[in-house]
């Protein structure tokens, strides 16, 4: 029987329901969007962008956007007032004046705004995006686009229906090296894909280790922070980025660094949809602090006859070595393995095919601009020309998602226990063999450490919920402070 038979109605229901009952968005902004109507854009038009979230990430959106011809910077917003001054007088010596604010809802109120670049931290990323669509404006959002898998859902169904041009912040889908190499292995020229392995090998030390609420800065509006997550004790050293490393605001490097490799690595797949099966294991080795996501995890995603391989190293080579590992030479990217041979994405830009004699084949090497690109989508209206338009940010995101979810349900498990595991999945034995060689050569013992061995969840992948599992099923939402309520149906 096909998993499509074994769906029944009352598993229907569960999944329908998945998607009501949440509060409407707020009052300000339906009155907002009765008023707001797209403004004509000719080619010699400004397009005024307001930049919310400009810390780190959203710093580097205002200098992009500053390049781009026919845009203006317009307004900036950060719940941080320190930062929003530093920012606002960095621009005053460009001789350029914004509007400042810490509550983003002001930029949604306001027509004098065409669209929003938004580097937030994780929690907001899906809040921000249907509150921007619903007042009218188009989105450049980072990645991962979502906290979860239901708020990237209901992010493409808000673009689609208020028709706004959403571009997810995977840049790598705007290089031409990567176009160029996609196409050509899709087009056969290695033969079958079989499996694509992404690499996240990035340094992340310990966070440090408090057993008390430290205090929030004067300078940071800790309400308007937190938005849609639990708005609990700072219980880590710093409130900024390390957020990443907690699982109530971020998604740990699965969700971080590798959504790029993640989203890269569907792509060479031409998946469309999410996996039928979704397994992950690993731990927080080597230090206690209180970071809560893992530092070295493995997650299988099963496409039937392909599998998408991810893996996350946090440690270093060894103990006496600070460099990172490598796979045939990639830290920080995708191995695509086909019949005839296989392609090394080692960066963001560029791949180089191999036969399987290791003799080098073809190299694929050019960049690209990613917000010129949103940019270009909002004079012409069509969501299809996007590179990386928000369902295949949603799809990449929810993968991270799942990934974690796996993670998150697992038990203290033995070497032997995992290992168990591996040998049942396609193409996975060997990735554990390094995994395991990487932790030994850090001075990890397996038998005292922490692994956690999720289970092997099984999908209806293009519903995007779990087979017959209450808990997998419960964390694919959240539950949320209002006013900030992520609607469950748009």
């Amino acid at each position: 029987m096909s998993k499509t038979q074994k769906l029944n109605r009352r598993d229907f229901i569960k999944s329908s329901l998945l998607g009501a009952g949440a509060l409407a968005a707020p009052a300000w902004l339906s009155q907002v969007h009765a008023q707001v109507t797209d403004r004509p854009l000719g080619a010699n038009d400004d397009i005024r962008v307001a930049v919310i979230g400009i810390r780190g990430q959203g710093n580097g959106h205002i200098n992009d956007l500053l390049k781009i011809p026919g845009v203006r910077v317009v307004a900036l917003c950060d719940a941080d007032s320190a930062v929003l001054r530093q920012r606002v007088a960095q621009l005053e010596q460009k001789d350029v004046k914004v509007k400042a604010c810490t509550d983003m809802r002001e930029i949604f109120d306001d027509p004098e705004i065409d669209a929003v670049s938004m580097a937030t931290p994780n929690h907001w990323h899906s809040l921000g995006t249907i509150w921007a669509c619903q007042a009218g404006k188009d989105v450049y959002v980072e990645k991962p686009v979502s906290h979860n898998v239901s708020e990237g859902r209901r992010m493409v169904e808000a673009a689609r229906k208020y028709k706004r041009i959403v571009q997810t912040g995977t840049q790598c889908r705007s290089s031409r090296g990567l176009q160029e190499a996609v196409a050509w292995v899709q087009a056969g020229n290695l033969g079958k894909v079989n499996v694509a392995r992404a690499l996240c090998y990035k340094r992340r030390d310990t966070i440090g280790h408090v057993q008390m609420p430290q205090p929030i800065p004067a300078n940071i509006d800790y309400d308007l922070w937190c938005g849609p997550a639990p708005m609990e004790p700072l219980m880590r050293k710093q409130l900024h980025y390390d957020w990443h490393w907690v699982w109530a605001t971020g998604c740990g490097d699965l969700g971080n660094q590798g959504i790029h490799q993640m989203d890269i690595a569907r792509w060479f797949l031409g998946e469309k949809t999410l996996s039928r099966r979704v397994w992950s294991a690993g731990g927080r080795y080597g230090y206690i602090d209180n970071g809560e996501t893992a530092n070295t995890q493995l997650i299988y995603h099963d496409y039937g006859k392909k599998a998408l391989i991810f893996e996350v190293r946090g440690l270093p080579a060894s103990a006496s070595d600070g460099k990172m590992d490598n796979l045939k030479g990639a830290s920080i990217g995708v191995i695509v393995e086909c019949d005839e041979g296989y392609v090394v994405n080692p960066n963001y830009n560029s791949a180089t095919a191999f036969d399987w004699d290791g003799n080098e084949l073809k190299k694929f090497s050019a960049g690209g601009n990613h917000h010129a690109n949103w940019i270009e989508a909002i004079r012409s209206r069509k969501a299809s020309d996007l590179t990386a338009d928000i369902l295949e940010g949603h799809l990449s995101s929810a993968l991270c998602h799942t990934g974690n979810i796996s993670y998150r349900l697992g038990k203290l498990a033995r070497a032997d226990e995992v290992e168990q595991v591996l040998r049942q999945l396609p193409h996975m034995l060997e990735a554990g063999e390094r995994v395991w060689e990487h932790l030994q050569a850090n001075l990890i013992n397996l038998e005292q450490e922490k692994t956690f061995l999720g289970p092997v969840l099984e999908m209806y992948e293009k519903q995007e919920f779990f087979v017959g599992n209450d808990r997998a099923n419960a964390m694919l939402t959240r539950d949320y402070r209002y006013p900030f309520v992520v609607p469950k149906y748009i």
